[in-house]
């Protein structure tokens, strides 16, 4: 069974006014059980009485290459993506995840579906034609979510300072849903903090 360690490290970011006191940069440096900087994990930072965002823009799930571009989406509650196929054979793309369950028959190249998702929760796709492709779209019903890069980093902008909930979700953890929680405080300058994926 795998933990989550949550280890407050320091408040970033000088407060520049009364104005913007209240938007505050949060940095967290994901880690998976081996210590190494866990990349495509999904941060996100819930805080009471915020609502959840609009879609805006195009989100797009491209099958190209034999496989889901980018691996990961974050979308918001409500948001229509895109699955255009940009690959010379025909994909067909599913999903038996509980928040979206959808099949998208077989299509070829340069033609396009899309998948309007209503509930939160990490969506896992797959193609019934290439069983090595894999894919998740996380739904989110709070406007602070981001991906971990490479470094294990992510910096979400703009949280109101005080009480909030930081969750991590990746495929890896093995817990309900994928998600460990821990509740934080937001100072007006800001938050940094670790998490290490321990099994």
């Amino acid at each position: 069974m795998r933990a989550i360690l949550f280890a407050a490290l320091a408040i970033l970011c000088p407060t520049f006014g009364a104005s913007v006191a209240r938007a505050s940069p949060v940095t967290v440096v994901v880690t998976g059980s081996d210590g190494k900087p866990l990349a495509n994990a999904v941060v996100t930072v819930e805080v009471a009485g915020v609502p959840a965002p609009a879609p805006r823009g195009t989100y797009v799930m491209a099958q190209q290459r034999i496989a889901f571009d980018p691996h990961i989406i974050v979308v918001p509650v409500g948001a229509t993506v895109s699955f255009p196929n940009r690959d010379k054979v025909r994909h067909h793309v599913y999903s038996f995840s509980a928040p979206k369950k959808f099949d998208l028959k077989l299509y070829g190249r340069d033609e396009t579906k899309t998948v309007t998702f209503d509930k939160p929760g990490a969506v896992a796709l797959g193609c019934n034609i290439h069983d090595s492709m894999s894919g998740f779209v996380f739904v989110t019903a709070t406007p602070f979510a981001a991906i971990s890069d490479a470094s294990g980093r992510v910096t979400i902008n703009g949280v109101p300072a005080g009480k909030a909930t930081l969750s991590v979700w990746h495929p890896s953890i093995r817990a309900a849903r994928n998600i460990l929680s821990q509740p934080v405080a937001v100072a007006a300058s800001g938050l940094s903090t670790a998490v290490n994926i321990r099994r």
